[in-house]
């Protein structure tokens, strides 16, 4: 089956017709409702007493475009500011943020330590200043993604791997490269990392942030402990092991920052690496056993979802008093199609193996069933961005429904940053700045280029790195 680009879908008919073609069942609103009444308007009280102004938050996204030792530039301080004006009132980290040097993903990753704390300051009163110019501040929530790459770093200049890792994969170890010899994180190294989390969650409140974000999503180090089932030692193999390291750090930041608010992003269902199939579209690669152990959230073939330690890992954050929870799925490196549905996948992916709406709506399906688990606690759903037009109607009934607190919106905060504003108040979307998930915005960093949105957002096309983008799209094609 071709799948249909959803700009080609005009009415909401014609959409909701397409969604029966395809099997698949997505919540939908035929008519948006404007106005302090309207369900995406509404206020949302956290158990802290702070009330939060509506349902948009905006998502973390990796940055590729901070200095080499980790403070914002010009660049990233223009992302920020039209975050601020983007009419979200919930922010949900701004963008990952290393807690150390070697935890970055790419080497102008930004990182929070003491020389770059007034810069992080700076860079969060930009959003709040920018944020003022348009809206009221005091229901506006910011927070920081503290995270470590683990096996995705690469902190040093020309992106040379520098993986850390927490057990061997025995498909990740080939697809990417690590040998068998490879050194794992020790027990004490891992003791190190806690107390740097701990750090750089002083230093995010010292520097004015509401919260900070644990990120355990996405195949980096917090998701990995997650799958360590075959770890020995005290953080792998049981539950209990395997969610010691979240913890513990909750527990540090607890009695080193007393206050400060604790979020989690984690990516609630995995599957096993995909790679391009004959025809280019993704295929999942072949098990040599019969079990696949390193999913979490996954059933034991690689392809299909048990959320019954997803559920077990709500209630740890409930036991923690965590209410603050960012669901994701998947990641990036190995099952893009799941983590952020999309037509066009990076040059070095491969094509959709389903069409995209199939994904966002697996995404969306697996936060209405933890929320039905843990209905006290604040979840923001993912996934949203490849609905595009159709976005804020999918949106509303989800919300409307109690099927998720908060819509997250990544991708398309960088073309469109104040589509929420546009929503919230009535206005018909600017259909020339919506998000077509041409995936620019990860070739580009992931080719060492400063992260941002080429087709669509005219400040990236005339930028000299839009030239150069297009002839490395080209090669990877022509090879």
């Amino acid at each position: 089956m071709r799948y249909r680009r959803v700009a080609s879908l005009k009415t909401a008919d014609a959409f909701r017709d397409y969604l029966a073609q395809l099997g698949v069942d997505l919540p939908f609103d035929n008519e948006m409702m404007t106005g302090p009444d309207a369900p995406l308007a509404q206020p949302y009280r956290l158990k802290n007493g702070f009330t939060v102004g509506n349902r948009f938050c905006i998502l973390p996204m990796e940055g590729c475009d901070g200095t080499t030792d980790g403070r914002p530039t010009e660049l990233t301080i223009r992302r920020w500011r039209r975050f601020g004006t983007s009419g979200a009132k919930l922010i949900w980290g701004g963008e990952a943020v290393a807690v150390r040097p070697d935890g970055r993903a790419n080497p102008n990753q930004l990182m929070i330590d003491e020389h770059t704390l007034g810069d992080m300051a700076a860079l969060r009163e930009v959003l709040v200043t920018a944020h003022k110019a348009h809206f009221e501040t005091g229901d506006l929530l910011v927070g920081l993604q503290l995270t470590h790459s683990g096996r995705f770093a690469r902190p040093c200049e020309k992106m040379r791997p520098e993986p850390k890792i927490l057990y061997h994969h025995p498909l990740l170890d080939q697809k990417f490269g690590i040998p068998p010899d490879a050194p794992v994180i020790s027990d004490g190294e891992i003791a190190q990392l806690v107390d740097d989390f701990v750090r750089a969650a002083c230093l995010a409140r010292r520097a004015g942030f509401a919260f900070v974000d644990l990120k355990c999503c996405h195949g980096y180090l917090g998701h990995e402990f997650l799958s360590a089932v075959e770890r020995e030692g005290r953080y792998g193999g049981s539950f209990e092991n395997r969610t010691r390291f979240l913890r513990e750090v909750v527990a540090g930041i607890r009695a080193a920052a007393p206050g400060l608010e604790i979020g989690v992003r984690f990516s609630a269902f995995d599957f096993r690496p995909f790679r391009p199939g004959p025809d280019g579209r993704g295929k999942p690669v072949s098990l040599e056993k019969e079990e696949y152990r390193y999913a979490f959230g996954g059933d034991g073939t690689g392809l299909g979802i048990d959320l019954s330690e997803p559920r077990a890992f709500l209630d740890v954050l409930a036991s923690l008093q965590i209410e603050l929870v960012c669901l994701s799925a998947g990641s990036p490196y190995y099952t893009p199609h799941i983590q952020r549905p999309a037509l066009f996948p990076p040059s070095d992916g491969y094509g959709p193996p389903e069409d995209p709406l199939v994904g966002v709506a697996r995404q969306i399906a697996m936060a209405a069933c933890l929320k039905q688990h843990r209905p006290e606690l604040a979840l923001v759903g993912s996934a949203y961005s490849y609905l595009q037009e159709w976005l804020p109607n999918v949106a509303q009934r989800v919300v409307r429904t109690g099927q998720a607190d908060f819509v997250g919106l990544g991708r398309m905060a960088l073309p469109y940053p104040d589509m929420a504003a546009d929503v919230l108040a009535g206005r018909p979307l600017q259909r020339r700045r919506i998000c077509r998930t041409f995936s620019d915005c990860t070739i580009a960093p992931r080719s060492g280029l400063v992260s941002g949105c080429y087709p669509l957002d005219d400040f990236y096309k005339q930028r000299p790195e839009a030239a150069v983008l297009a002839k490395i799209k080209k090669q990877r094609v022509v090879s």
